[in-house]
């Protein structure tokens, strides 16, 4: 199989059977990165056509899932061909679930797509986000009123990997939003640590941008 059957027949995999197997309904279309997106928010004058073909998906409650979850697609595309060391395109996804639709989730999905896909691309300073990642927002994460202002990124506890594409595997690298002072307790002590506690609370990792901050212990 050439590079490009091989591309294309991963991402329909990827979308048709893997992302339906997964969430079921995908809603009613990708969202894609645009040049607004690109070029107006990241500033980018050399934009790889390819990179309009990513894009996130708002999938509704499904089944017995009964919230919303976003998910990117794309990052995850064999542009080069097959990897040696076996990932399929950046090797990850994003991924965010959410207790009810939310445009902020859809457009803050985006914006981290956008912003790994430049990451990846050696666009902007910094690796590739990753597990326990984190940082601070500058803003509520609903561009409202919402206490959770600072982001990490976790292992997707509802859609662990590794996934598998005939052009390689992938992981569900999930965001889940914190408060600042959940943020600066990770920071001190660990986040697999938040994770549990906001786990047990039922904040974690469905996002209720509504919600209060939990008192966290070491």
């Amino acid at each position: 199989m050439d590079d490009d059957t091989l591309l294309e027949h991963s991402w329909e995999v990827r979308e048709e059977s893997l992302y339906k197997q997964h969430f079921g309904d995908t809603g009613p279309g990708i969202h894609p990165l645009d040049m607004d997106l690109l070029h107006g928010v990241f500033q980018q004058e050399d934009i790889d056509p390819r990179w309009l073909h990513v894009g996130v998906f708002a999938c509704p409650p499904h089944g017995e899932r009964r919230h919303w979850v976003y998910v990117s697609s794309g990052l995850s595309n064999a542009w080069e061909g097959v990897h040696e060391d076996g990932d399929s395109g950046f090797g990850v996804e994003l991924l965010l679930e959410t207790r009810d639709e939310a445009p902020w989730a859809l457009t803050t999905l985006r914006w981290f797509t956008a912003y790994q896909l430049l990451l990846c691309h050696s666009r902007m300073p910094g690796g590739p986000l990753a597990p326990w990642h984190r940082l601070k927002l500058g803003m509520p994460v609903d561009r409202a009123d919402s206490e959770l202002q600072a982001m990490v990124f976790i292992p997707s506890p509802h859609f662990p990997g590794p996934q598998q594409l005939p052009s390689g595997r992938f992981d569900f690298l999930q965001l889940l939003p914190l408060t600042l002072d959940e943020h600066a307790f990770g920071r001190e002590h660990d986040f697999e640590t938040v994770l549990a506690q906001l786990t047990a609370a039922g904040a974690a990792p469905v996002v209720d941008p509504e919600r209060r901050g939990i008192a966290l212990t070491p």
